[in-house]
């Protein structure tokens, strides 16, 4: 059920999750894959704890998942060597 307009539209991380496949955002995502965003991301929209619950207002979250980039298959743990090769 939507919202009054204004107010907040709060959702579990497996809502989330649900609703980026839905919209088509995403072909794929996992509430893992929403938790693991949710730690590590800076940009990614602030959770709030309610209950043991963690939930995420939808209003900031589906514009971060619209303009996410994504790396895949990139490795984002460590970053790259910035010697030249020969200096090695």
């Amino acid at each position: 059920m939507p919202e009054a307009e204004g107010g907040p539209e709060l959702l579990s991380l497996s809502e989330v999750a649900r609703r980026v496949v839905a919209e088509g955002i995403e072909t794929r995502m996992s509430h893992q894959r929403v938790s693991q965003l949710s730690r590590e991301d800076p940009a990614f929209p602030p959770v709030v704890l309610v209950g043991r619950s963690k939930v995420v207002d939808w209003r900031l979250a589906g514009p971060y998942f619209k303009a996410r980039v994504k790396r895949q298959g990139q490795r984002t743990d460590i970053k790259p060597d910035e010697r030249e090769p020969n200096e090695a």
